[in-house]
């Protein structure tokens, strides 16, 4: 994404080898912008920010536990647990958002 290549140019870390093209920069997933002399052009972009949400919509919910499983040992999986309604998944697995 554009704004991961956002990056102060002291803070870039290079990505290429001297004279890559934008082309080339690109293709190895780095971020490319010529326009600070000595200073990396093809560099890495920033990481992406992802946050974990438990879904709200119940047809949302992927299995995670077992029949039976408690809130606690659902939790120390690293999933969610919600013990309504019944008959969908009550220990189930976080959605992915990026920021």
């Amino acid at each position: 994404a554009r704004c991961q290549c956002k990056i102060a140019p002291l803070e870039r870390n290079n990505c290429g080898y001297p004279g890559i093209s934008a082309v080339e920069c690109r293709k190895l997933g780095c971020c490319f912008n010529n326009s600070v002399p000595d200073m990396p052009w093809c560099f890495r972009p920033r990481a992406k920010r992802v946050k974990k949400l438990c879904p709200t919509d119940v047809r949302g919910r992927r299995n995670c536990g077992f029949p039976g499983i408690t809130a606690q040992q659902c939790e120390k999986k690293g999933c969610c647990f919600n013990s309504h309604p019944a008959g969908v998944p009550w220990c189930f697995y976080h959605r992915v958002v990026e920021e």
